[in-house]
C-alpha cells in the first residue's frame, strides 16, 4: 500500500460533495440534478478509496415535473449530516425550495422529501445542530437566475426536528460588502472552538476560491478569509466541499474542481488549524497534487463501479435515468444483458429530450468504452445505441430501416441543433448485432467505432464531448422508436466495459 495519494480522489463528476464521519466510516453525497435515482451515497474508510453504496432519493418530486429531462434542475448541492442517530440530507431545488430527507442507516430506508422552506432561488442549504445549546440552525445561498439575488448567505433558526424554520431569516453574510468577493455560495456550517464557522466558496466554479467565515454568534457579524486558492497549481477554482475529522483527530477537506466535459472532480486536502485559530487547507492554502495518506487503517484500492454485465437484466448502482423512470423501460429476466424497451417518442431524434436514457459519469481519464448490442425490435425506425451526452451529443448504434433491415448508424447534434444528423454513412448489420466502442482521449475527444463481425471499424470524425451547464458529459445507453401505434420492441445490451486505452 502506497503511503501517498494523488488528487483527484474521485476522478469523475461528483459535483458539490459533502462528507460526514460516523464511527470509522466516511460517507459522501453529491448533486444529482435531474437524474434518477438521485443523491448518490458513497462510502470510504480512508478518505481516498470510495465506493458507491446506493442513492437516497429514488424519484424526484413532484413526479410530473421530472417526467421529462430537466438536466440542470432538481437536486443542487446537498449537505449530509448525522444527528440523533440518523442521517440527514438537505438540498435546494432552485425552482421549489429547500428539501430534507433522513434515515436510520445510510442505506435507508430514507423518508420522502419534506419541503422545509418554499421559494425560488433557495440553494445550497446546510443545517447545524448545536449540541452545547440544543438549538438548530440552517444557512443557505441564493440562485440569481431564479431569485435575482446572489452573493448572500441567509441564516435561520430551525426546529430541532428539522421539519421547519423558526424565523423569516436574516442575511448573515453579504458578499457585496467583502472587497473582491462575488458569487458567494455553497455554505457548510460548523461549530468549532467556540465559533460558528461557514466554509463557502466564492468567485465562481472556474476561477474562484474557498473561503472561511467565523462569528461568535450565528447571526454574525462574520470575519472572512480565503483559505484555499489556485495559486501556481493546475487546480482551477478550488470550489465547495466539506470538512471532516477522523477519529484520531486529523482534519481533512474534500472539494471539487471544474474540468469542463469531465464535470466536477473531487480532491482531498489536508487541513489544520493555525495558531491564529483559522483553518489552513492544502499546502499553506494551495491545493496539493500528492500528499501522505490520512492516518487511517490501510484499505484495498477501490472506486465507484463502472463495468456491468447486467445480471438478470438488472443494472448497477452507477446508472441513472435522465428523468423519473417509467414502467417497463428496463425488463428483468433470467439471463444476462440489459433489455431496454424502444420507447416511442416524438423526440427520438434528440437524445437530450429523452427521459429513458440510462447514464453514468464520464471518466476523468482517457479510456475505452465498449458494449454489445442486439436490436430485437423489428419495426422501422427502432434504434438503440451508445452515446456521449451533453449540450452536444454523439451516438453510435443500430437502427431498423423502412425494409426492416438493421443498419449501423452514427449520429451527432451540436449544442444549438434541435435534431441529430449523420456523422457517417449507414452500414449493413445483417444479424442485428454489433459491438460498439468509444475511445475517449485527452480533452474528452471521442472516436467512435463498431464491429459487426469483421473487427472494429472507425466511424466518422472525432467528437468533442461537452458538458451541460452544471453537469459533466454522460455516457448513455438508450433504445427508442418514432411515434406510432403498436408495440415497438426492445434492444439488449451486454458486457459494458470501461478500460484503459
Amino acid at each position: 500500500m502506497t503511503t501517498a495519494y494523488r488528487n483527484p480522489v474521485l476522478d469523475a463528476d461528483w459535483s458539490d460533495p459533502d462528507v460526514v464521519r460516523v464511527g470509522d466510516d466516511f460517507y459522501l453525497t453529491a448533486s444529482s440534478f435531474g437524474r434518477a435515482p438521485g443523491l448518490p451515497l458513497l462510502h470510504s474508510r480512508d478518505l481516498v478509496s470510495w465506493t458507491l453504496v446506493g442513492h437516497a432519493l429514488e424519484r424526484l418530486e413532484p413526479e410530473a415535473r421530472f417526467a421529462s429531462p430537466r438536466h440542470d434542475c432538481g437536486v443542487w448541492a446537498p449537505s449530509l449530516r448525522h444527528h440523533d442517530d440518523r442521517f440527514w440530507i438537505f438540498w435546494g431545488d432552485p425552482d421549489q425550495g429547500i428539501f430534507q430527507i433522513n434515515a436510520p442507516e445510510i442505506r435507508g430506508p430514507w423518508t420522502r422529501p419534506h419541503l422545509v422552506k418554499e421559494g425560488r432561488g433557495l440553494i445550497d442549504p446546510c443545517p447545524l445542530w448545536d449540541d452545547a445549546t440544543g438549538e438548530a440552525y440552517l444557512v443557505h445561498a441564493w440562485a440569481k437566475s431564479r431569485s435575482g439575488i446572489r452573493n448572500r448567505l441567509t441564516g435561520h433558526r430551525m426546529h430541532p426536528d428539522g421539519t421547519s424554520l423558526l424565523d423569516a431569516g436574516k442575511v448573515i453574510v453579504d458578499g457585496d460588502r467583502i472587497p473582491g468577493w462575488f458569487t458567494l455560495e455553497g455554505p457548510k456550517l460548523y461549530r468549532h472552538d467556540g465559533w460558528f464557522w461557514i466554509l463557502a466558496p466564492a468567485g465562481g466554479v472556474a476561477t474562484g476560491w474557498q473561503g472561511a467565515l467565523r462569528s461568535r454568534e450565528f447571526f454574525g457579524p462574520y470575519q472572512e478569509r480565503i483559505v484555499l486558492e489556485q495559486r501556481d497549481t493546475d487546480v482551477n477554482g478550488p470550489h465547495q466541499g466539506g470538512w471532516v475529522r477522523t477519529r484520531g483527530g486529523e482534519d481533512w477537506f474534500l472539494h471539487f474542481q471544474q474540468r469542463g466535459a469531465y464535470g466536477r472532480v473531487v480532491h482531498l486536502q489536508p487541513m489544520r488549524w493555525g495558531d491564529d485559530g483559522w483553518p489552513v487547507l492544502g499546502d499553506e492554502g494551495a491545493p496539493v497534487a500528492e500528499h501522505p495518506r490520512p492516518g487511517l487503517p490501510a484499505q484495498p484500492p477501490a472506486a465507484p463501479a463502472t463495468d456491468d454485465d447486467f445480471p438478470g437484466g438488472r443494472f448497477g448502482r452507477q446508472w441513472q435515468w435522465t428523468a423519473n423512470p417509467g414502467e417497463g423501460w428496463a425488463t428483468q429476466h433470467s439471463g444476462d444483458g440489459l433489455r431496454l424497451a424502444c420507447v416511442r417518442s416524438g423526440d427520438a431524434h434528440d437524445l437530450r429530450r429523452l427521459p429513458h436514457v440510462l447514464t453514468q459519469r464520464l471518466p476523468g481519464k482517457p479510456c475505452v468504452v465498449d458494449v454489445g448490442l442486439r436490436l430485437d425490435a423489428t419495426g422501422p425506425g427502432a434504434r438503440a445505441g451508445l452515446a456521449v451526452l451533453g449540450d452536444a451529443f454523439g451516438w453510435i448504434g443500430l437502427e431498423r430501416g423502412a425494409d426492416g433491415a438493421a443498419r449501423l448508424v452514427h449520429r451527432f447534434a451540436e449544442a444549438v441543433a434541435d435534431r441529430e444528423r449523420d456523422a457517417a454513412s449507414a452500414r449493413p448489420a445483417p444479424e442485428g448485432r454489433a459491438r460498439l466502442r468509444i475511445e475517449i482521449g485527452a480533452a474528452a475527444r471521442c472516436r467512435f467505432s463498431y464491429d459487426v463481425g469483421a473487427g472494429f471499424v472507425p466511424s466518422g470524425p472525432v467528437f468533442a464531448a461537452t458538458p451541460w451547464r452544471w453537469v459533466g458529459a454522460l455516457l448513455g445507453l438508450f433504445a427508442a422508436a418514432p411515434e406510432g401505434p403498436g408495440h415497438a420492441g426492445a434492444a439488449t445490451f451486454s458486457q459494458f466495459r470501461i478500460s484503459a486505452p
